[in-house]
């Protein structure tokens, strides 16, 4: 049988981000017939009514456009004509200062931790996006893809955790050893899509909510979470491919809107968003994993393609994320932030509108010019 240990049967030019593509297409093709049966059926709700539910038949969820991954042959392609960039080995820096403990009514803070992990503070809240402290992430703590970096804040100096937001199940994503420190130091409300809750709960994680996208819930009296559509996917073993829903999460405050992408491609998703909650306070965009295009586009945001981004949402200020910790793909270490800047410099657009900050680096995120 397959298995998802990396380090053992990849390490040698096969990078993670690679690993979870070949078993995602061999798990759609081949071991889902066979075994899917032993998957968490995960059981659709009800949306809203202003955002599509997720499509879904029996066990497995799609994207709006299920057409839109790369497939096997792709796959294939991919492994024949690799071309990674160079990455450090693990280097240690200094940690960034403490956050506040909170911030007050209608304002904002972001702190960017590193990968896809950041803390969202607004209204009194302290919101931690998936969240990951693990040296490597994997399904065991020895093996799997390991940073390159210490996460920029450390552990002990986050403020207490109010809320964890999950965007999907990928290892980089949904840390359990970061999950299960939380849950004995804070017990935050972690929200996640579809299909999740039994996984977490499993493993000690009690205070789950699982959405449909669509769906939200009120947080307190002024902050409401909405899960919202990504083009992505998700597994956690070879045989659950797609069994749990991916998305990303919109938070509306006092005067502010904060969207968080999670990991997501291309996709209508970005206009539909837009257009049902109008313009954005703050974008956190993904722009990291995407070399190749041609095969990584369909499933993450390039440079280029999150300051298009950046400009359907009409944010105010955007923070890219998943980026410089992990080697997921072939771009290199450094590639991506500058990339980032040659399409902002492209687009017009200043690094007053879009932030890349350093790791551990917060700000307050202006309300009004």
């Amino acid at each position: 049988m397959l298995t998802l240990n990396y380090s053992v049967k990849f390490s040698r030019g096969i990078s993670p981000m690679r690993t979870k593509m070949i078993f995602g297409v061999i798990g759609g093709m081949a071991v889902v017939s066979l075994v899917m049966s032993a998957a968490g059926a995960a059981v659709p709700g009800s949306s809203d009514g202003w955002i599509k539910p997720a499509r879904h038949e029996g066990r497995r969820f799609y994207n709006e456009n299920p057409d839109a991954l790369p497939g096997f042959f792709g796959m294939l392609k991919w492994a024949i004509n690799r071309h990674p960039g160079s990455w450090h080995k693990y280097r240690d820096f200094p940690p960034g200062p403490p956050p506040p403990r909170e911030v007050g009514p209608g304002e904002l803070r972001v702190t960017f931790i590193n990968h896809s992990t950041v803390l969202i503070q607004m209204d009194g809240l302290n919101i931690l996006t998936d969240p990951i402290y693990s040296r490597r992430a994997g399904p065991v703590t020895w093996a799997g893809m390991g940073r390159v970096r210490p996460p920029g804040i450390r552990f002990e100096d986050l403020p207490p955790i109010h809320v964890v937001l999950l965007s999907h199940n990928h290892y980089d994503h949904m840390d359990m050893p970061t999950l299960v420190r939380l849950e004995k130091r804070d017990h935050p409300l972690v929200l996640a899509g579809l299909g999740n809750s039994r996984y977490l709960t499993g493993e000690g994680i009690m205070n789950v909510r699982e959405f449909d996208w669509g769906q939200g819930i009120a947080l307190n009296d002024s902050v409401r979470a909405t899960f919202v559509p990504a083009q992505h996917f998700s597994m956690r073993k070879v045989y659950n491919r797609d069994a749990t829903l991916w998305g990303g999460f919109v938070l509306e405050g006092k005067g502010t809107r904060v969207y968080f992408a999670g990991d997501t491609g291309r996709g209508p998703h970005l206009e539909e968003i837009h257009s049902r909650f109008g313009d954005f306070t703050l974008a956190i965009l993904p722009i990291g994993a995407y070399k190749p295009e041609w095969f990584m586009g369909p499933a993450h945001l390039s440079p280029r393609d999150a300051v298009r981004a950046h400009q359907l949402l009409k944010a105010r200020v955007s923070v890219p994320i998943h980026y410089g910790t992990f080697q997921l793909a072939d771009d290199a270490e450094e590639e991506t932030a500058e990339e980032l800047r040659r399409a902002m410099k492209a687009a017009g657009i200043s690094d007053r509108a879009f932030w890349i900050l350093g790791f551990g680096e917060g700000r307050n995120v202006p309300i009004v010019d």
